[in-house]
């Protein structure tokens, strides 16, 4: 796999920070997740591939023990907030003076400065930060959050874990580790790059909901079908706008223009009325094989039994009979491996982990004792 080799410190944090690791660990590196020791809850739903050791950093012993991982390590993510880690004495310029080669990866929602630093958030104040927020969402309607996808994960993890990359094959040339700074407003606000750089091309002047490719126009947009399922519509070309007008039976010469504005809620109307005519199924049997950009709503039940879905083994179930998503995208030699194990236990390799990087049993059964670290032994629980 493309990262094998690499060694990766996840700090335990909330969803953002875990993806960007199972990321990294479904394409070969060795990620090794950094959990409380005082617990045995986590809310970790991303832990594929990973490996757990727990470690009470708030004893001097523990916060040695994550330097002397940190040592011999690629790579550190930390999810907390400005501030939080060098309170802990383990900022960056302590670690890379240990450690000149280590890539610091600090994934926050607002950054390492600024007036947000230091306060907390959610996805949905990220994007609202970032700008992107005001344009997303219904004509008359408030703003309209995509879940928690834009910032948290897209902004956050994914340029994260692009930013890692980065600095792993800079290192191959220079030697040097470096900080990595990833805001999830920045990370968002740069997936929104066409938005900004297309401004002059008209295609956001109109207000919220009104544009192409925002809901206002009728031919990039859902449509509800006869047996209560939706149809999504990207016919935005010419060519493909006259496909679309086909398969629902309309004739171009009996509609207004495709590119009159003020008459897409009409045009609209007239669509909505043809899709409730037949089912999702009918409408696959029409627009299927055409290029008319039609394509079904599928949801999370029926998106494996679909056969593009299905041909590509896009999607992959684990020991546990749990579905995920292929880990994307598709490498020709170096492909990711995601594992079908699952998840681990807090601290359940934390004997393993510090005896390969180095520590002997009698250290590791001291720091036990004092309650420095935890050893977790499945078999215990059986």
């Amino acid at each position: 796999m493309a990262l094998t080799g690499v060694r990766v410190l996840e700090l335990a944090g909330l969803a953002p920070a875990p993806f960007c690791g199972m990321i990294l660990a479904d394409f070969g590196a060795k990620v090794i997740r950094v959990d409380k020791a005082n617990t045995n809850y986590t809310s970790d739903s991303m832990a594929r591939g990973k490996k757990s050791i727990a470690v009470n950093l708030k004893t001097t012993e523990g916060i040695g023990v994550l330097k002397t991982l940190c040592q011999q390590s690629d790579v550190l993510i930390e999810p907390f907030r400005h501030g939080v880690m060098e309170g802990l004495g383990l900022g960056p310029e302590i670690i890379l003076k240990e450690n000149p080669k280590l890539i610091y990866a600090r994934l926050t929602g607002f950054g390492q400065s600024g007036k947000y630093a230091k306060s907390a958030g959610h996805d949905i104040n990220y994007v609202s930060i970032s700008g992107l927020l005001s344009k997303l969402g219904k004509k008359h309607e408030s703003p309209t959050f995509p879940l928690n996808l834009l910032a948290d994960f897209a902004g956050g993890s994914y340029i994260c874990a692009l930013g890692i990359a980065m600095s792993l094959f800079e290192r191959t040339r220079s030697g040097q580790g470096q900080v990595i700074d990833s805001s999830m407003v920045e990370g968002a606000a740069y997936l929104g790059s066409f938005l900004w750089k297309s401004q002059k091309l008209g295609l956001w002047s109109r207000p919220r909901g009104e544009n192409l490719l925002d809901g206002g126009a009728p031919f990039y947009d859902t449509y509800v079908t006869a047996d209560g399922k939706y149809m999504a519509v990207g016919a935005i070309e010419p060519q493909f706008y006259k496909e679309l007008l086909t398969g629902l039976d309309l004739n171009s010469s009996e509609l207004p223009d495709q590119m009159s504005f003020s008459d897409w809620p009409e045009l609209k109307k007239r669509f909505t009325e043809k899709f409730l005519e037949k089912t999702q199924e009918q409408w696959c049997q029409i627009f299927d094989g055409t290029d008319a950009c039609v394509t079904p709503v599928l949801s999370f039940d029926n998106v494996t039994l679909h056969e593009h879905n299905k041909e590509r083994g896009s999607f992959f179930s684990n020991d546990e009979g749990e579905v995920s998503p292929r880990p994307a995208p598709l490498l020709s030699r170096t492909p990711a491996e995601p594992s079908s194990s699952r998840d681990p236990l807090i601290g359940e390799h934390t004997y393993e982990v510090l005896t390969e990087y180095g520590f002997s049993a009698k250290k590791i059964s001291d720091l036990q004792s004092s309650g420095v670290i935890k050893c977790n032994n499945p078999k215990s629980q059986l």
